[in-house]
């Protein structure tokens, strides 16, 4: 942590063992690379510390995405895709992220690394293998990974909040607003493409199944 609130123009584990007192190289490599590391205590314990200092029943939970550019092959998840620090398609990671904020002040509470769809083909096994993804691991959308930290942070009832806040990537997604409208006493606000159309009156719905293209379709 010394390191990484350093002035250092490079963050990586060289310079930052080079730079803090007593600093060694290959004991923080081995640290980050492959110490036992339980982030689900770690960040669970932060939280209890931001709930501290900022904690709100009136607090919001805010998501969006971020990217860092790469460019070599070989961190997990780079790929060709958005970039939004850039504003243009280039070699990065792309990460969901979560923030806290209450009148208090605000924060980071949680992230996920989003892995592209075609990480997950046949023609990136041997990357998969030597970033040791694990094997279980299944391809999950931006929304997808949203709905993982919020009913993670709900679940674990240690940060209180009230509102959840999200760009469209999010408004969009049936799935993502299921799961803000299924926690109680939430309010969501998400942005949506102005395009979209929606239904001022709940309408009357009836439904039918019907046989279309070889399937039953309803």
């Amino acid at each position: 942590m010394a390191g990484q609130f350093s002035p250092l123009e490079r963050k990586s584990i060289e310079p930052i063992a080079l730079a803090v007192e007593d600093g060694n190289v290959r004991a923080m490599q081995r640290f980050i690379s492959d110490a036992p590391w339980d982030d689900e205590k770690i960040l669970s314990k932060y939280r209890s510390f931001v709930n501290d200092d900022l904690g709100s029943p009136d607090a919001a939970l805010i998501f969006d995405e971020s990217s860092f550019v790469k460019k070599g092959q070989d961190s997990i998840g780079v790929a060709k895709q958005y970039c939004g620090t850039i504003g243009k398609i280039e070699n990065c990671q792309v990460g969901v992220f979560a923030a806290y904020a209450s009148e208090n002040g605000y924060a980071m509470v949680d992230n996920r690394l989003f892995l592209p769809e075609k990480w997950f083909s046949d023609d990136y096994l041997d990357r998969r293998k030597k970033c040791k993804l694990p094997e279980d691991t299944v391809f999950h959308t931006k929304p997808q990974l949203a709905v993982e930290i919020l009913n993670a942070i709900h679940a674990e009832n240690v940060l209180p909040f009230k509102y959840v806040l999200a760009d469209s990537i999010y408004g969009i997604s049936p799935e993502f607003v299921a799961a803000v409208d299924a926690l109680p006493d939430k309010t969501y606000f998400v942005s949506v493409p102005k395009d979209t159309r929606c239904w001022l009156k709940r309408p009357m719905t009836i439904t039918k199944s019907y046989r279309w293209g070889g399937k039953t379709r309803t």
